[in-house]
């Protein structure tokens, strides 16, 4: 006689990690909120913890430093927008790719205000602790545009003109956030465009 086949046990649900990884999630949105408004210097673990909501010491559970914060914080950005312009750039036809990862990314700017705040304001400052961070989020995303534009201009180096795309868009998705936010997605994309006709 064999012996019956054991049923499988449920997968548990680990509560603690779960717990830790919303910790994580809401001291990262915390510090990119306040960094965004008031500087970096200017905002302390304190201020993050009770933007946050949690206790200074689970702060300093899940994070060494402020800076380390920040660091997360801009990995999970370039992760996300990486990911973003790249599902814009392969539903394209090959003519409108550069169109649509100029859309993707000011529909992401819109998206994440605060990150984009902060890329903006720290991506010129070289002695931030994290600008390695800042400088892979930026290369990565201009490198995307530099593929496209290469495609187009073989032979050309084309790493300012990527690099020119990628800022004027930037600042165009700041533009909208800060001084013109009753302007639709459409309508900024539509001057936007102006900008890249013909690349």
């Amino acid at each position: 006689m064999t012996s019956p086949t054991p049923r499988p046990t449920p997968a548990r649900t680990d509560g603690h990690a779960a717990r830790r990884a919303g910790t994580r999630a809401a001291v990262i949105d915390a510090a990119v909120r306040l960094v965004a408004r008031q500087g970096f210097s200017a905002t302390s673990v304190d201020d993050i913890a009770a933007e946050a909501g949690v206790a200074k010491g689970s702060v300093y559970y899940n994070f060494g430093s402020k800076s380390e914060i920040l660091e997360a914080a801009l990995a999970e950005g370039t992760e996300r927008l990486s990911t973003t312009l790249a599902t814009a750039r392969d539903a394209a036809r090959a003519d409108e790719r550069i169109d649509a990862m100029v859309r993707a990314l000011l529909q992401s700017v819109h998206t994440y205000p605060d990150l984009a705040k902060l890329v903006a304001a720290e991506v010129f400052r070289a002695e931030r602790e994290w600008q390695q961070s800042i400088a892979t989020l930026r290369a990565e995303t201009i490198s995307m545009f530099a593929a496209e534009l290469a495609e187009r201009r073989p032979g050309e180096d084309v790493s300012l003109l990527a690099a020119a795309v990628f800022g004027a868009t930037l600042v165009a998705g700041l533009e909208w956030l800060v001084f013109q936010p009753g302007r639709t997605l459409d309508d900024v994309h539509a001057s936007v465009r102006g900008l890249t006709v013909g690349l």
